[in-house]
């Protein structure tokens, strides 16, 4: 018996990488203090230490008890079921570092110890090394930093998953702003696609807000996503033009193409010409144009038949002017025809169009006069602002300025504010800024702005809405493109979720590191589980049991699995995500506060204005 006072028992026996360890009968359960520092036995997640030569393998209790004792031993067993079952994942020589993975396995007898945080100092590194943040403590021995590696955490992905309430926004709020740290990362950037609008609040001083409806009072400014920079397939999913025969579809693609390469002639843009452009090319063209020039094409009437019918031959009505009304490109508004007729003189024609595409151009209609899509479709300076005078019309600005405001600005977070994107669209719209910025980044890879020199992480909130299992839709094939193949170009992801039972096991899988929160839901225990290369079944076990903000931390970003207690953000730093009070001791509000005057013609207004905080014209309070 070792005389050593973190002595715990003798190895007695071996499966492969798990080992069951017969505790030693002066070995007391409990807490106990070395050099002044207290540590648990016989908790699952705690961690033991196993000496062969000079190299220490580290395995973490899985389970402990009666469960523990070998199957052979059972009836046996001698000190009252004092045993321990754990994993080996690691093992680290006495004057290096630790390193993942086993080179050798332990035989009978050998010595188990307790980890000390010596040991564990040297296995997760020292909290004041550049490529280490904090996210909170060891809940098995609280005096000892939890670290995650930054470089692992950013590039091989990571997942953020959770019950409702279980501190998953707080604990995704720790990481940007550890992550953001203008002493340390001066020159970090990461975007949050934000579904709820719930991290404004958090990141106020180290973030650049995007929103549909910006509060430029709260330094918000308006998101704009230009639709000519959509590829072909992305623009077709967000207008009615979906759907459609391969003989239209073709015809579509060589109308967007002809305005393309008029844009081209009329503003050259480097890096593309005539010649090489696609129909993909992110290239300025008006919308408003083609469907207009469609309208004119499909939908009008003219005095002539079939083949004889041209741009001369359109029966346009007059108007008080005698002027022919043509109508109004920006305006959306079509010109006007005189109906068709059925015989006599003065004959009217319907158009001979082969194209069979009526129905989605009036939807287009529809759609371009709706101001809820003015984010995507009306892009402020990225809008060409076509008339029927100016055929070359061009926008302010190109892409590269969008870029720089997105992942070049003077904030380290960037958070795109989705919660004013009508539902019908969110989805697609998800996948076409993760592919916007992958395509940007990956083309870009060996200029300093690129991902590579300096990388780029995608904090996606509410995965599972958008992300999961037998989704084909944009957003589902842009994140999984990011987790294959994103680590090589410096772009990682950061998925977050509710339930991860719902999201694609492709994707999770590529996940690097997992933040596993309290989880009761059985179904998505099991798919943690199956997700980690680890075997540690017995602690994941503990996922209905843990505290809120509390988390096992199992992956690439650190050597050791670990559970944590994640430090709670500072009170400027709360996510707005926190449950309201039914009972409310302050009585500032919950059921017990005594009945006040009410206005709901304020809650009218926010319904429509789709800001709660009031329309910035409107002058109403919170």
């Amino acid at each position: 018996m070792s005389s050593s006072p973190t002595y715990l028992g003798s190895v007695q026996d071996v499966q492969g990488a798990t080992i069951s360890v017969a505790l030693d009968k002066d070995t007391v359960s409990g807490l106990a203090f070395i050099d002044g520092h207290g540590y648990r036995i016989g908790q699952i997640g705690s961690f033991v230490r196993v000496p062969i030569g000079f190299t220490d393998l580290f395995g973490i209790v899985s389970q402990v008890g009666a469960g523990a004792v070998p199957e052979s031993l059972a009836k046996v067993e001698p000190y009252g079921y004092r045993w321990l079952k754990v994993q080996l994942v690691g093992e680290g020589r006495r004057s290096g570092e630790f390193k993942r993975g086993i080179s050798q396995y332990p035989t009978i007898g050998d010595e188990a110890h307790l980890v000390t945080e010596q040991d564990l100092s040297r296995i997760y590194g020292r909290p004041d090394a550049p490529n280490y943040v904090r996210v909170g403590s060891l809940a098995s021995a609280e005096s000892i930093p939890a670290l995650v590696d930054i470089d692992r955490l950013v590039t091989r992905h990571s997942a953020v998953l959770g019950a409702t309430g279980a501190g998953k926004s707080t604990t995704v709020a720790n990481l940007l702003a550890s992550l953001s740290d203008p002493h340390r990362y001066p020159s970090s950037r990461m975007i949050v696609l934000d579904i709820h609008g719930e991290y404004h609040a958090a990141m106020r001083d180290r973030a650049t807000v995007f929103r549909v409806n910006a509060d430029e009072d709260r330094g918000e400014r308006p998101l704009f996503i230009p639709y000519w920079a959509l590829s072909f397939d992305e623009l077709l999913r967000v207008t009615p033009f979906r759907g459609l025969s391969d003989a239209d579809r073709a015809a579509l693609i060589e109308k967007v193409k002809q305005l393309k390469v008029a844009s081209l002639q009329a503003q050259a843009r480097n890096g593309v010409t005539p010649d090489t452009m696609t129909v993909d090319t992110p290239v300025p063209f008006s919308i408003h144009r083609l469907w207009y020039e469609l309208h004119r094409y499909v939908c009008s009437t003219h005095t002539a038949q079939g083949a004889n019918q041209s741009d001369a031959t359109e029966a346009i009505e007059p108007g008080q002017d005698g002027r022919p009304q043509l109508g109004d490109i920006m305006n959306v508004t079509p010109p006007k025809y005189r109906p068709i007729t059925s015989g006599g003189p003065n004959r009217v024609y319907l158009s001979g169009a082969s194209l069979n595409i009526r129905r989605q151009i009036l939807a287009t209609e529809s759609l371009l006069r709706d101001t809820r899509y003015d984010f995507m479709f009306r892009p402020g300076p990225w809008c060409p602002h076509s008339t029927l005078q100016n055929l070359d019309a061009q926008p302010v600005e190109d892409l590269e300025s969008l870029l720089k405001s997105w992942v070049g600005g003077e904030m380290p977070v960037t958070i795109l504010d989705l919660s004013g994107v009508p539902v019908s669209i969110l989805m697609d719209l998800v996948g076409v800024v993760l592919r916007l910025l992958f395509d940007a980044l990956f083309w870009a890879r060996f200029v300093p702005e690129g991902g590579r020199t300096r990388p780029l992480l995608f904090v996606l909130e509410e995965a599972h809405a958008y992300l999961n299992s037998g989704n084909e839709g944009a957003a589902s094939t842009a994140a999984r493109r990011i987790v294959k193949e994103g680590r090589k170009y410096g772009l990682g992801a950061m998925i977050v979720s509710q339930r991860p039972a719902e999201i694609d096991p492709t994707i999770l899988s590529q996940c690097g590191t997992m933040f596993a929160m309290r989880l009761a839901n059985a179904t998505d225990r099991g798919q943690v589980t199956g997700t980690v290369s680890d075997n540690l079944e017995g602690l994941f076990n503990m996922l209905p049991a843990l505290r809120t903000g509390e988390a096992i931390i199992v992956g690439e970003a650190v050597h050791l699995p670990l559970r944590a207690l994640i430090d709670a953000p500072a009170k400027h730093r709360q996510p707005d995500s926190h449950d309201p009070k039914v009972y409310d001791p302050t009585e500032n509000g919950g059921w017990n506060r005594s009945r006040q005057a009410e206005d709901y013609s304020r809650v009218l207004e926010r319904w429509r204005s789709e800001n709660p905080r009031g329309s910035p014209n409107s002058g109403g309070n919170p």
